[in-house]
């Protein structure tokens, strides 16, 4: 029977063997290769149950206009913002002269089921804000929020105007019905009451599961068939395992935070409606009139830019700036072009103001 292809059955013999030996010797230097994450020097200089904040320490005195706080969302570990040396927003804004602090949740474990939005909102990141503005005069900061940590800091700014001088958003939903997210999709259609109730605090596990089939070829399948190509390639390994070490190694969520961010947010679209009401306080972002700069992903699939985007007409500040990022909700943090660019603009714009 003729072959639809021409097979030299040596050189198919070479490939096979040549295939197989870099993926024994891959696999056995991976078991020997510990990687980690959080490259710059830091301290703690505040602890509160599960919660760290740490204070980034720079090899030049910081030169921008009042500290500058990152608030990361809780779904993941906050160190993609500080992944290695040459991938690390936080040591290109210390670089740039930025004092930079960050707020790493940590781990909830059943002692925090019942946690609500309140507790992480007007609780744990104001003391945060506050131990800042102690250690800083007293002055109002800088605050840049992540993802979901954007949210938590759009509603923080619109309750506590005093305390925070400019706003950052990065990747940040606001309007959670615009734009085709199958992530807006799935969390709209699930029963979260039951979910909540079966699971209590809900597992990294699952919600890592659900992050992976948004995209099932390209996070399941195609880059790992792709890592066989940098087996032999020492750096490159390091980086893959590195980034594999953060998405695997995610806590679990606060079982009533969880179900108050997805009915609230996801389900009925309350922050841009003027709904969104915490503790006592609706948070009215027409109120809002800080400077505000807005960064979102062009090729963002969990945060489409049109989520992002409706930052615009919900606010009532005359000082609000878009930047657009050609990549998507991860690179923005850790490709080249990111560190080159992203950055710079965040203190270019801070310094103007």
């Amino acid at each position: 029977m003729e072959l639809p292809f021409p097979v030299d059955p040596a050189r198919l013999h070479e490939e096979l063997a040549a295939f197989q030996r870099k993926v024994v010797d891959g696999l056995g230097a991976w078991q020997q290769r510990p990687v980690s994450y959080g490259s710059t020097p830091r301290e703690a200089v505040y602890r509160e149950d599960k919660l760290t904040l740490w204070h980034f320490r720079s090899e030049k005195p910081p030169t921008g206009n009042a500290p500058l706080l990152i608030c990361y969302a809780l779904v993941n570990t906050p160190w993609m913002v500080d992944l290695q040396d040459d991938r690390s927003l936080v040591r290109n804004l210390l670089a740039q002269g930025e004092d930079v602090y960050l707020i790493d949740w940590g781990f909830p474990d059943a002692a925090d089921r019942w946690l609500n939005l309140e507790d992480y909102i007007l609780g744990y990141l104001d003391r945060c804000v506050d131990v800042i503005r102690a250690r800083h005069g007293g002055e109002a900061l800088n605050l840049l929020g992540i993802c979901q940590g954007g949210t938590f800091s759009l509603c923080y700014t619109a309750l506590h105007p005093e305390k925070v001088r400019n706003l950052i958003t990065m990747v940040t939903p606001v309007d959670f019905h615009a734009g085709d997210s199958m992530l807006s999709h799935w969390a709209r259609n699930i029963d979260i009451d039951a979910m909540v109730q079966s699971f209590g605090n809900i597992p990294a596990e699952l919600m890592n599961h659900v992050f992976l089939t948004l995209k099932p070829w390209r996070l399941m399948q195609q880059k790992y068939v792709g890592m066989v190509d940098i087996l032999d390639k020492p750096a490159e390994v390091a980086n893959f395992l590195r980034m594999e070490k953060w998405i695997f190694d995610s806590p679990d969520q606060a079982g009533e935070a969880f179900r108050r961010f997805t009915t609230d947010f996801f389900q009925a679209n309350k922050l841009v409606k003027g709904q969104m009401v915490l503790g006592d306080q609706r948070v009215d972002l027409a109120t809002l009139t800080k400077p505000i700069l807005n960064i979102y992903a062009e090729q963002d699939h969990l945060v489409p830019p049109a989520s992002s985007r409706a930052l615009r007409d919900a606010i009532g500040s005359a000082d609000y700036t878009e930047l657009a990022f050609k990549g998507g909700h991860i690179g923005i943090y850790v490709s080249g072009r990111a560190q080159r660019e992203v950055p710079p603009a965040i203190h270019d714009w801070l310094r103007a103001r």
